[in-house]
């Protein structure tokens, strides 16, 4: 089989992309290894960045988001043992805001529309190598349905996250990655509870960072900063809603406690592959880059790059001209660092290095203390988290 674009990976990045090229007329393939239950049911962000939800409109994937998604105008800081400081969104940033909706959800509209009549989407098809990138006439091998196919592109997109085939098959003398693993990680929690809050809360404390978050107005979704390695089974419910009590506590509030229906760890890091191009493959999402989940950038950097991708491929389909596609590995990175630094800045901002000392942890309170007294220390947070317009 010939497609014009094969993509590899049926995450947001990828549904989303296909989706963007049907509606432009450009014929594409979608391949994912797992079964469509699996692809829906994973757990991962939960904020959208303006341009992510202009993104989800322009593809006609947005009706359920609109209905049903948490529109949020700020977030709220605590941090020196009860201080909090609300940074208002819209005002600092012309109007721009953030929704909450579950990757989860939108991965199930995606599909939904792919299905019904977008392009193929292939269930259960593992890439197993991508070979003739550097030609016009690269092909994608996969195993579906017990059987090893082929499938011959023009172009073709990696968006099956760092460990996929496409990363793979750029040359280690070709791409360079750049890294860190943070010294802590997250556990998460579902629970059956209305939120305590009507944004987000990111709270600092001397024991560490903790952050309220929801799924719906009826479920909560919160973290805790924990050491690397920990097994979620080794706490216990009422341990962690004392310990979430204690680093959110601010007088005269109270955490609602309920049910908790999941646990997971998330390990916290961050990493950039250069370039996001070889040949005629490339690399968007988590196949070219992660950031720790403190700046809710993951989702929205991987929205961001397939927008700018399928920019420039209907201009190549509609003009010939490969200007576009031969800049798109130094116009995502352009937004990709500036996101890693936000990342960065937010995380060792936050929470408490186990090799932390005094003097470290009264510098992290005067960046919070700057944050609520400078109207332009403040800006700058609400626009990156907010979101940059997509280039």
């Amino acid at each position: 089989m010939h497609t014009t674009v094969g993509i590899i990976g049926g995450g947001p990045s990828g549904l989303l992309l296909a989706r963007l090229l049907h509606r432009a007329g450009i014929d594409c393939v979608v391949l994912e290894s797992r079964d469509r239950a699996y692809v829906e049911q994973r757990q991962r962000a939960g904020i959208l960045e303006q341009s992510t939800v202009d993104a989800l409109r322009e593809a006609g994937a947005a009706g359920r988001l609109d209905a049903e998604g948490l529109v949020h105008d700020g977030i709220e800081l605590r941090w020196d043992g009860g201080r909090s400081h609300r940074v208002d969104f819209p005002s600092l940033t012309s109007g721009r805001r953030v929704w909450v909706y579950a990757q989860t959800e939108v991965v199930k509209d995606l599909v939904a529309l792919q299905l019904a009549d977008g392009p193929p989407l292939r269930f259960g098809a593992k890439a197993v190598s991508v070979e003739g990138v550097e030609t016009d006439r690269p092909v994608v091998t996969y195993v579906h349905e017990g059987r090893t196919k082929t499938l011959t592109c023009d172009y073709v997109v990696g968006c099956d996250g760092f460990h996929g085939v496409a990363r793979a098959a750029v040359p280690d003398t070709a791409r360079t990655t750049y890294e860190r693993v943070y010294p802590y990680s997250w556990l998460g929690i579902l629970a059956d509870v209305p939120p305590s809050c009507e944004e987000l809360i990111y709270a600092h404390s001397s024991r560490g960072f903790a952050l309220h978050s929801m799924r719906s107005p009826e479920v909560s979704r919160l973290y805790l900063q924990v050491p690397n390695g920990t097994d979620p089974s080794t706490w216990s419910d009422a341990q962690i809603w004392d310990e979430l009590d204690f680093r959110f506590a601010r007088r005269g509030w109270t955490l609602a406690r309920g049910p908790i229906t999941a646990k997971n760890v998330l390990p916290m890091r961050s990493s950039v592959t250069e370039p996001m191009r070889f040949g005629r493959l490339f690399l968007a999402g988590d196949a070219a880059h992660i950031v720790p989940p403190t700046g809710a950038k993951g989702l929205n950097l991987a929205a961001a790059d397939v927008v700018v991708l399928a920019r420039a491929l209907v201009r190549w389909h509609t003009t010939g001209s490969t200007d576009p596609l031969d800049a798109y590995s130094d116009t995502c990175l352009r937004r990709v660092w500036r996101a890693e630094h936000f990342s960065w800045f937010m995380t060792t901002t936050l929470h408490t290095d186990p090799e932390q000392s005094g003097f470290d942890t009264r510098l992290q309170v005067s960046q919070l203390d700057r944050i609520a007294s400078s109207p332009h220390a403040e800006g700058e947070l609400a626009m990156n988290y907010a979101g940059l317009p997509i280039a």
